[in-house]
């Protein structure tokens, strides 16, 4: 494949990965909230940087999987579940485990399934 091809189909991914990532996990969080209680909203004022957090995790996966590198996944995740540690234990504001989960999930599986899409495009 022409350098410049890797290139276009490398920065196309990163970008459909944070961009339509962005709001297809709002539209998730919105959905899981729908006929509740509002608590999965209201725990994101408890997550403060999750919209950030979510794009750059997003990028970190998607790239390690455009590279080849499915391992840097799991360096991902446990980045930010440590990260995330003190507010998930902290218990005291319903909805934010909820939240973090449900995020976490959708942006995940957003970013691996445009990660994987690269990486074919990349290497057939």
């Amino acid at each position: 494949m022409h350098p410049g091809a890797v290139i276009a189909v490398g920065l196309a991914a990163l970008v459909v990965s944070a961009g339509a990532g962005w709001w297809l996990c709002a539209l998730v969080l919105r959905l899981a909230d729908r006929g509740g209680t509002g608590q999965v909203r209201r725990a994101g004022e408890r997550l403060r940087g999750g919209t950030w957090i979510g794009i750059l995790e997003r990028l970190a996966v998607t790239g390690c999987l455009l590279v080849g590198q499915p391992g840097g996944v799991a360096v991902v995740v446990a980045v930010k579940g440590l990260g995330r540690y003190p507010e998930l234990r902290a218990g005291d504001t319903p909805g934010v485990s909820e939240r973090f989960v449900i995020g976490t999930l959708a942006s995940m599986l957003w970013a691996g399934g445009v990660g994987a899409l690269g990486h074919w495009l990349l290497t057939r």
